[in-house]
């Protein structure tokens, strides 16, 4: 009978019964959800705890690491996500850590002006706070000594492009944090390269990924205004986009400068020194004959441009044996139709269509109209478009990775 009358009161009750389910079925997942999270920072704290459990000698010191935070990223939660999940891993771990808090947009770039030598340095932030301490970094006089300092990328932003080179993809905000956090900790590094991009009158712009400019960059900066239409907002942008203006091809004239063969790579052993003898002598003959190296003329290809986007990037996602950054022309005889399709899956600067003209250069210059120009994605974050030259830094920078991770690239490279 209890059953019966059970059953008979949800009958009579449906809409209650049905939103108490539904409650109770939502409640359930979000529980589940957080006591995984909870499974996976103690998981990546006890690995962290055996980092600090290790002895250390009586002449050596602790591992300091200087963090750039900024709180601002992923919508106000970047301070929170920072001390729930990598701030312990890295005290359990033994490192001596400095935490600088930015305070508004641009602040890393000067804060690396003033920074003093560390054994690592971590940004803790997105594309944007990323860009901005490398660009900091690369200015400085003493830049040759402070690029030699490994660098860490906790993903805290919105937006994390780099770390899909640096760690595995997944899903789970928790588990790709402790990971990317745990890998510094682990040591692993690999070089990366760099984009020098130099404009007519400002200081030199530094990037990672790439530059964009073009139709697809002018519509994926309008996706946000959509965020109402849910999985149809890439499409409405471009969609709207095409509707504003169309045809929308960008014209410019561009130089290329073809690859330069990559240096040998250093012997792991030194070769054994020459003898005295052989040493006076060579210096001898240096000294009444001394070498001269005539710098090779730089032989720059023209080529006009007229496409519907233009992007500059490296090889960092997919590393290659050469060292080359990639020109990609997106061709201007799109129909509506092919933008708004190819557009919904280029939101990711790295894919391309099938019909694009791909180049590779060591160096490229963008001569571009002196009005409406338009804008720069420059690793994801907007500058004004003016003519600039492009050079390619090769492993400039190294980065804290996942050995899985690295293993893969390098037999990519391979």
């Amino acid at each position: 009978n209890t059953v019966f009358l059970v059953f008979r009161t949800l009958r009579n009750h449906w809409k209650k019964s049905t939103l108490a389910a539904c409650v109770l079925s939502y409640g359930g997942h979000w529980l589940y959800g957080k006591h995984c999270d909870n499974v996976l920072r103690r998981e990546a704290c006890q690995e962290a705890r055996e980092f600090g459990r290790q002895l250390i000698g009586p002449t050596e010191r602790l591992k300091k690491a200087t963090i750039i935070l900024n709180p601002a990223a992923c919508s106000g939660k970047a301070n929170s996500l920072f001390e729930k999940n990598s701030a312990p891993i890295l005290h359990l771990a033994g490192v001596e850590v400095k935490v600088v808090k930015t305070d508004y947009e641009g602040q890393a770039k000067k804060l690396m002006e003033l920074m003093d030598q560390t054994d690592m340095l971590i940004v803790a932030g997105g594309d944007g706070t990323l860009q901005e301490v490398i660009t900091g970094l690369l200015r400085r006089a003493d830049q040759e000594v402070f690029s030699q300092t490994p660098i860490g990328f906790i993903p805290l932003g919105s937006q994390n492009s780099l770390s899909r080179s640096l760690h595995s993809v997944t899903d789970n905000k928790v588990k790709h944090i402790t990971t990317a956090t745990l890998s510094i900790l682990k040591g692993e590094t690999m070089s990366l390269d760099v984009l020098q991009i130099k404009g007519e009158r400002e200081l030199p712009v530094f990037a990672l990924l790439s530059l964009r400019w073009g139709a697809f960059r002018d519509a994926a900066a309008t996706i946000s205004k959509y965020w109402y239409l849910g999985p149809l907002k890439t499409q409405a942008a471009h969609w709207f986009s095409s509707l504003k203006a169309w045809p929308q091809v960008h014209q410019a004239s561009l130089s290329i400068l073809p690859p330069m063969p990559r240096p040998p790579d250093e012997p792991l052993h030194k070769p054994p020194r020459p003898g005295l003898l052989s040493r006076i002598v060579l210096r001898l003959k240096n000294y009444w004959d001394p070498p001269v190296e005539a710098p090779e003329p730089e032989r720059w290809q023209e080529k006009e441009v007229s496409a519907v986007e233009l992007s500059v990037s490296t090889h960092n996602k997919n590393p290659r044996a050469k060292d080359s950054l990639l020109v990609c022309i997106e061709p201007e005889n799109f129909t509506m139709g092919q933008f708004i399709t190819v557009g919904s899956k280029a939101e990711d600067p790295s894919v391309r269509s099938p019909s694009s003209e791909q180049l590779e250069a060591g160096a490229c210059r963008l001569h571009l109209p002196q009005e409406g120009a338009g804008f720069y994605n420059i690793d994801n974050e907007e500058y004004e478009a003016t003519s600039a030259e492009v050079r390619l830094l090769p492993r400039k920078l190294r980065f804290f990775c996942s050995a899985e991770r690295r293993a893969e690239l390098l037999a990519q490279a391979a």
